[in-house]
C-alpha cells in the first residue's frame, strides 16, 4: 500500500487553513498594520496555538493535521515574506471570479463590503515581479516545521501523518521581470523547490495548494489551444518544483474559490482533471462538497484514476455554515469509494476555513470543529459499510 491509502479505514483531514484564535490574530493585526508589538510575544503566542489547534484536530477525529496555515496570514503576504523579487501593488487589478462578479454585482458589492473582507487591517495586495527571484524563508518555514512537529508529537501523531501547505508556481503575482512566462514559473519552482524538499526532509507530506489551474478554463480572451498550453505550463512547473520528491508524499490540492456565492462561472472538474493528474503527488483534493460540483464524481466512471494514487475529494464544504449530517457524508465516501477503490478515498473538505486570516471568515470558528467531528462520524459509517459490512 502507498504511504497515503487507507489501509483498513477510510481516513480523514483537510486542506489547511483555520480560524486564528483572537490573541494570535491581535498580535498579526498589530504587525502587519504597522503598530507596535513584541516579536517574542508573537512566536510565544504562535508556538502555543499551533499545539492547541493539532490538539483540537485530532480531538475532532483528524488523523492527518497541520499547523493551521497560523504563520500565514494570507496568500500574497506569503510570498512577500519568503521571497526576493516581489514588491506589492494595492492597485493592481485582480482577475478574481470576474464573470461571476459581472453577472452578479449586486451581491458581490454587499459580499466584499460586508462578508469575507468585511473589517480588513489591510487591502488585498497582489505581488509583481519586478527582480530575480530568490527563496528567504528558511527562517520561517524552520518555525513552521519546528511548531508543528512539536504539536504533532503532544498530540500523538507520526510525522508522516503531518502536512505543511505551500502555494504552487502558478498564480504567484503578475511577471514583470522574466522574459516569458514560462521562464518566470520556471525561475519560480526552483526556488519553490527548497521549501518542498524542506518540508519533506522533516519527514512530513507536502501540501501544494494551486487553486489557479481551474480558473484557465474560465479566463476570458483564451481560445481552447491557450487555455490547454497555459495548464500544461502550470503543471511543468509545478513538477519542476517537485523534482526530487517522492510522489507518496505530495498532496496536490485544487478549488474553485473561498466564498459563498453563485459560483456559476466555474470549470467543471472533467477540463480539469487530466491535468491534476499528471502532477506528481500522491493524492489530489478538490471540491466535491460544493453543490455546484457535488455530481461531477460520476467522472470516475469514465475517468481512471492512476495506479496508486488518491482521491481526496472535499466531503464538507468551507463556504456554508450548515454542518454537513454524517449519513450524507458516508454517502459522498461511498459513491467515489464504489468508484476507484475503499483504499483510494480520503475524507476532506473542499478548501481552508481561513485562508486570509485578517478578514472574516465564511464559516464561524465554532462550526469549523462541529464540520469535523461530523467528517470523522461520516467517514466511520462509510468505513463499516466497506469493510465491515462488505
Amino acid at each position: 500500500m502507498g504511504l497515503q491509502q487507507n489501509t483498513d479505514h477510510i481516513q480523514t483531514t483537510h486542506i489547511g487553513s483555520l480560524p486564528r484564535p483572537h490573541d494570535l490574530l491581535d498580535l498579526l493585526k498589530a504587525k502587519y498594520s504597522g503598530r507596535p508589538y513584541e516579536p517574542s510575544e508573537l512566536d510565544t503566542v504562535l508556538t502555543r496555538s499551533v499545539a492547541d489547534c493539532v490538539r483540537r484536530q485530532v480531538a475532532s477525529g483528524i488523523e492527518i493535521v497541520t499547523d493551521g496555515e497560523f504563520s500565514k496570514p494570507g496568500f500574497f503576504t506569503y510570498i512577500r515574506e519568503r521571497f526576493d523579487g516581489f514588491e506589492s501593488r494595492p492597485d493592481q487589478k485582480l482577475a478574481l471570479f470576474q464573470k461571476e462578479v459581472a453577472a452578479f454585482p449586486e451581491y458581490y458589492a454587499e459580499y466584499f463590503k460586508d462578508a469575507m473582507m468585511g473589517g480588513a487591517i489591510l487591502p488585498i495586495a497582489p505581488v509583481v515581479c519586478i527582480g530575480p527571484l530568490k527563496y528567504k524563508g528558511e527562517d520561517k518555514l524552520t518555525t513552521d516545521i519546528a511548531n508543528v512537529k512539536a504539536a504533532a508529537r503532544a498530540a500523538g501523531v507520526p510525522d508522516h501523518r503531518v502536512f505543511l501547505p505551500a502555494t504552487a508556481p502558478s498564480g504567484v503575482g503578475f511577471n514583470e521581470y522574466y522574459k516569458t512566462e514560462e521562464e518566470y514559473f520556471h525561475a519560480l519552482a526552483a526556488e519553490l523547490n527548497k521549501e518542498y524538499r524542506a518540508i519533506v526532509d522533516a519527514g512530513l507530506l507536502v501540501q501544494v495548494d494551486d487553486p489557479f489551474l481551474p480558473d484557465i478554463f474560465v479566463e476570458p480572451g483564451l481560445d481552447d489551444g491557450q487555455k490547454k498550453r497555459r495548464a500544461e505550463m502550470y503543471v511543468e512547473a509545478t513538477n519542476a518544483a517537485l523534482s526530487g520528491i517522492p510522489a507518496e508524499r505530495v498532496r496536490f490540492h485544487t478549488c474553485y474559490g473561498i466564498n459563498e456565492g453563485p459560483r456559476i462561472h466555474e470549470s467543471s472538474l472533467a477540463e480539469v482533471i487530466g491535468y491534476v493528474f499528471k502532477v506528481n503527488a500522491g493524492s489530489f483534493s478538490f471540491e466535491a462538497a460544493n453543490p455546484r460540483h457535488e455530481h461531477e464524481y460520476h467522472l470516475f466512471e469514465q475517468v481512471k484514476l492512476p495506479e496508486g494514487k488518491v482521491l481526496c475529494p472535499g466531503v464538507i464544504t468551507h463556504a456554508s455554515n450548515i454542518v454537513e449530517h454524517p449519513e450524507l457524508i458516508a454517502e459522498r465516501l461511498i459513491r467515489f469509494a464504489n468508484l476507484v477503490g475503499r483504499e483510494n478515498v480520503m475524507a476532506g473538505a473542499d478548501c481552508g476555513f481561513s485562508s486570509q486570516a485578517l478578514y472574516r471568515t465564511e464559516v464561524h470558528s465554532t462550526v469549523v470543529w462541529e464540520k469535523f467531528k461530523a467528517m470523522r462520524k461520516g467517514a466511520d459509517i462509510a468505513t463499516q459499510r466497506l469493510w465491515r459490512e462488505g
